[in-house]
């Protein structure tokens, strides 16, 4: 029973904004009032450079990673795993520390992938990677990269719970990408 523990604890540990916590360090202004207005790498790169949105996205991917992780090292069940992985990932969306206004869940989606499975992670991160490469442009990479993320996971991993956990990481990706999804539409989206 005290494994559930480790769901409010993740729910924290993704409430810790890594692009908010990293800019106040390196003097950086707070980057829910520059640029896009998200605290995630992509507006952190903008103004803050490559250092700083580097390290922002091992943060954010980190906050996703390592409750999945401990809850796998703890070896919890997979239902509890995949609750474990949107707990932190919620976290990063509706974060408490931060007026429940976070990112958009990115790099935090990523990291609980990883921690599911590294082969997972791997095959989306590598999506992305092949969809930047193709058209540059970083939300679509994400989007496109997120949507086949349920199916990489159905084929991979083949457990009910993770495949749904992934499905509902995507379905709020979507949600926090509407208006990236609208730029795209009628490309505008850079």
């Amino acid at each position: 029973m005290m494994e559930w523990l480790l769901v409010p604890l993740a729910y924290s540990v993704g409430s810790v904004c890594s692009a908010i916590v990293v800019c106040r360090l390196m003097g950086l202004p707070d980057p829910r009032e520059q640029g896009s207005g998200n605290p995630g790498a992509t507006n952190v790169m903008r103004f803050g450079g490559k250092k700083a949105a580097g390290i922002t996205l091992l943060g954010d991917s980190l906050k996703g990673l390592l409750p999945v992780y401990a809850g796998k090292m703890l070896g919890v069940p997979t239902e509890l795993l995949a609750i474990i992985g949107l707990a932190a990932f919620m976290g990063h969306l509706y974060p408490v520390f931060f007026g429940f206004k976070g990112g958009k869940g990115v790099a935090t989606s990523v990291g609980v992938l990883l921690g599911f499975s590294w082969l997972l992670g791997g095959a989306v991160m590598a999506t992305w990677l092949l969809m930047y490469k193709i058209g540059k442009i970083s939300s679509l990479s994400a989007l496109v990269a997120s949507v086949l993320s349920s199916l990489y996971a159905w084929f991979l991993i083949g457990d009910p719970a993770i495949v749904s956990a992934t499905a509902v990481m995507t379905v709020f990706l979507l949600w926090r990408h509407k208006t990236n999804i609208e730029r795209l539409l009628t490309g505008e989206e850079t």
